[in-house]
């Protein structure tokens, strides 16, 4: 009898068993999931990504169901610690049904492991079928799971991970962790203290309607006293010598080149300053301070008065911020059980219709003149609906008599915010037959309609108030808000003190470039720096390197710089991010132009990186640059790519934060040293030589 087969049938039992005991699966869902940092809501087990635990659908990906896996919006990142213990990752991926047949949902999904990329899927849309995913993980420690937005917002990103499962050797599970962040750092500063000789700050062009009373203060550092002037000054406006104030009215259009000259016992400084009189105001992005960030609720005309005071103190004033503006919370307040509220409880309006100041403001044209005296404008607020987002008066069907209001009380701005317009377009109150109807609108009237009533009766007022859109970027507001007279936009959510409410916002904007120009606008919210916390103060949590990119990015854009921390608590460091003039000078740029993304590096050195160059022309024919580096680790590289940027031959390069001259180089020839830290940025201007 032959006992070979019997023999070799039982090795081969004992080595598959073997190879049971020694291979295991681990399931992507079986991990803990809360690391998870994405777009919005709740990731979720086995099911799409919702805002709750008990929302969400099956995953199916373009009508295939499956049973396991891990449903998530874009921008969606996991830390998976394997240290060198997994074999192998699989998945199918794709859009989740939950958005079938939207046009919006796009997605792509990477595997990266130790800081390589090891699998991408390519930009995925809605209604597509699932992916296959497949890779080899020998080795590796440490394995990030990535989905991006294809570079066009979160809308509709929902993205499984279905059938997501681990071969491991003996490993019954993997922690998990958010991705890194950068290095913490302390505050550094590179802005260079102003010389004490003169230096006149602030933009190069204003523009003003005729008839409307003209305020400008020539923003100047250098040692106090200074004695200003100004040359070929049109017939209507005078100059206050001590000030620098511009002040009078113009009757007539016109363009008027002025000379403006600022001395001190240490020199003078002279600058050409344009004045256009015509029908658009805001000719550079308008630049100040809103009171929500740091107030919210618990704003006053005492905090308004006190942060007037504090922007000439500080200094601020010198580089040219000059709006002071109060948000939501000046208005009397509908019935609540909001204790911090009781004392502004009160009706909305007088007998005559007149909105009503609460008791916090007990004097708006006093307090306007207030600002007004120290040579700063000043802004109100309020929403098209019947209430603003914080339950106080609206404008809604008087929107004429508010218009009206405001201008006699003296307001140079006006924020307008949607908030319970919703109900209106919605028919849960009575409306005028006029008013558009979300349900009956073919068109996007029913979102232009409240905005262009405000904007028309604001053009016919006899001063100049800018005239601030803010409806979060619905129905494309950059296609449309300079047809109603907006000088800027909001084209996104509320901003917080994170990495990725910055990031998201900021580098999500080129779709707006295109209708940026002078007295036009893209806003993506206030600044986050120095003490702020909504009515409850903490410092930002934004790195410094982080606080960089911000004030950079949002200057590259041309965007409103409208500061939201309390200014009576700034710290050196956070003046120094705000009173850099030469990367003012981007943001204040005559020529106008928004900053956009001309590319994007994503491999350097064979290790993943996430590195944006954004270009803005500027008036003088120089272009400026930014690299930024939205990845947590220092990145470096010799930068050769000038021919995407366009810039050829001799170039003298200026590093604008530390105001120094860094390279010239023959951009056909040589590479550019580049050290970017980790979510931060460097800024420079290119010059032909």
């Amino acid at each position: 009898m032959n006992l070979w087969p019997a023999v070799i049938i039982r090795f081969l039992i004992i080595v598959c068993a073997t190879a049971k005991l020694s291979a295991d699966t681990v399931w992507l869902d079986d991990l803990n999931l809360s690391p998870i940092v994405q777009g919005w809501g709740k990731p979720q087990k086995n099911k799409s990504a919702a805002k709750t635990p008990e929302e969400g659908n099956p995953l199916k990906i373009k009508g295939k169901l499956y049973e396991r896996g891990v449903g998530t919006v874009a921008e969606s990142v996991l830390l998976i610690h394997l240290n060198g213990d997994a074999k192998s990752f699989s998945a199918e991926v794709g859009v989740d049904d939950t958005k079938r047949g939207s046009t919006r949902a796009s997605v792509e999904f990477f595997v990266i492991g130790d800081g390589r990329m090891l699998w991408r899927s390519g930009i995925m849309h809605a209604s597509e079928s699932a992916k296959h995913c497949s890779v080899n993980l020998i080795g590796v420690k440490e394995l990030l799971l990535k989905v991006g937005d294809a570079d066009d917002g979160d809308n509709d990103d929902f993205a499984d991970w279905a059938d997501a499962k681990f071969d491991t050797n003996s490993t019954k599970s993997f922690k998990t962790s958010r991705e890194p962040t950068p290095v913490a750092v302390a505050p550094y500063i590179l802005t260079p203290a102003p010389p004490a000789t003169p230096r006149i700050n602030g933009p190069k062009v204003f523009g003003v309607r005729p008839g409307s009373p003209f305020l400008y203060s020539i923003p100047a550092t250098g040692d106090r006293p200074m004695q200003f002037t100004a040359k070929n000054l049109p017939t209507g406006l005078q100059l206050d010598a001590k000030t620098g104030r511009l002040s009078g009215i113009l009757s007539t259009k016109g363009e008027f080149l002025v000379t403006l000259s600022a001395q001190n016992p240490l020199g003078t400084a002279t600058q050409s300053f344009r004045i256009v009189c015509g029908d658009t105001i805001a000719l550079t992005p308008p630049m100040g301070w809103n009171s929500w960030n740091c107030f919210a609720h618990a704003v006053s005309a005492e905090k308004i008065k006190s942060a007037a005071d504090a922007m000439i103190q500080s200094g601020l004033a010198n580089h040219g911020y000059s709006y002071v503006n109060i948000d939501d919370y000046w208005q009397n307040h509908l019935p609540t059980n909001d204790h911090t509220a009781q004392d502004i409880v009160g009706p909305f309006r007088n007998a005559q219709g007149v909105i009503l100041s609460n008791s916090r403001f007990p004097d708006m044209k006093g307090l306007a003149d207030y600002v007004h005296e120290r040579g700063l404008k000043i802004g109100i607020y309020s929403s098209p609906g019947p209430t603003t987002c914080g339950g106080c008066a609206g404008s809604w069907l008087h929107e004429q008599q508010d218009a009206k209001t405001y201008a006699s009380w003296g307001f140079d701005f006006l924020k307008y915010d949607w908030c319970s317009y919703s109900s209106v377009i919605d028919g849960k109150i009575e409306t005028p037959p006029q008013v558009p109807l979300r349900k009956n609108a073919r068109d996007d009237s029913y979102a232009i309609y409240p905005y262009k009533i405000m904007g028309e009766y604001l053009q016919q007022q006899p001063r100049d108030l800018v005239f601030s859109l803010c409806q979060y970027g619905d129905k494309e507001v950059w296609k449309w808000g300079a047809s109603v007279n907006g000088s800027c936009w909001r084209t996104t959510g509320d901003d917080n003190d994170s990495w990725r409410s910055i990031s998201q916002i900021g580098f999500y904007q080129d779709k707006t470039a295109a209708f940026t120009k002078p007295g036009n606008w893209v806003d993506p919210d206030m600044l986050i720096l120095g003490w702020i916390g909504w009515g409850r103060l903490h410092p930002t949590s934004l790195t410094p390197d982080e606080q960089y990119t911000h004030v950079s990015l949002w200057c590259m854009l041309a965007a409103p710089l409208l500061i939201g921390c309390d200014m009576t608590k700034l710290d050196e460091f956070t003046l120094s991010l705000l009173t850099n003039d030469e990367v003012l000078a981007i943001d204040q740029d005559e020529l106008g132009k928004q900053a956009t993304c001309v590319l994007r590096l994503t491999e350097l050195a064979d290790k993943v990186a996430d590195v944006r160059v954004y270009q803005k022309k500027l008036a003088d024919g120089s272009d400026a640059v930014a690299f930024f580096n939205l990845g947590a680790e220092n990145v470096n590289l010799n930068f050769k790519n000038f021919e995407k940027l366009h810039l050829r031959g001799p170039q003298k390069v200026r590093d604008l934060w530390r105001q120094t001259e860094v390279a010239n180089i023959d951009t056909n020839q040589q590479a550019l040293p580049l050290s970017i830290p980790g979510h931060g940025v460097l800024l420079y201007k290119f010059t032909a030589n």
